[in-house]
């Protein structure tokens, strides 16, 4: 059964593909880093399946309701190519909530892999803040910390890579493959 399983790369949305806008709920502050789309594509056609892990704190804290994370969520979809993300899995929990899906806890991975037949022995989590470093070894995925986002300041002692962007941390997952 494992061979029929994929792997995936699970990837934070905020500081990893886009710029980090605090509580984005607006489609118009949706603006990827350069070459996003390029290194999603090479993913992609590689073989893997990309899925977005967001923590979106905003609605549990009523900043703004799901209708609006949907938009900015469309948005995001419409940049990147809509044949490119397989899922998007987000947490709406304000941090004093006890849930298993908020980051650094694997549940929204652990969902993706279920409802994915994924491998998580050939996946990867690529993010720009501890908390997705965290979360990515908590599920037993490899991990890669890009220098985007709050990636500049993060210490990236518990990631397995660390990579300038997502071009390099594409390069780095295909040379592992290889």
């Amino acid at each position: 059964m494992a061979d029929k399983l994929s792997p995936a790369v699970f990837l934070d949305r905020d500081g990893t593909l886009m710029q980090d806008v605090d509580y984005c709920s607006d489609p118009k502050d949706v603006h990827l880093f350069p070459g996003t789309r390029a290194a999603l594509r090479k993913l992609k056609q590689a073989g893997y399946k990309l899925i977005i892990i967001t923590n979106q704190s905003a609605i549990g804290r009523g900043y703004f309701n799901e209708a609006a994370y949907r938009t900015v969520e469309r948005e995001v979809e419409r940049q990147v190519g809509h044949d490119l993300i397989d899922a998007t899995y987000f947490c709406p929990h304000a941090p004093s909530h006890s849930c298993e899906c908020r980051k650094p806890r694997p549940g929204m991975i652990l969902d993706g892999a279920r409802d994915h037949h994924l491998d998580l022995s050939r996946s990867f989590f690529i993010g720009d803040k501890q908390s997705d470093i965290e979360c990515g070894r908590n599920a037993g995925v490899k991990t890669i910390l890009v220098r985007t986002g709050y990636g500049k300041e993060t210490d990236s002692v518990l990631a397995e890579h660390v990579a300038q962007d997502l071009a390099e941390a594409a390069d780095i997952i295909l040379d592992a493959a290889s």
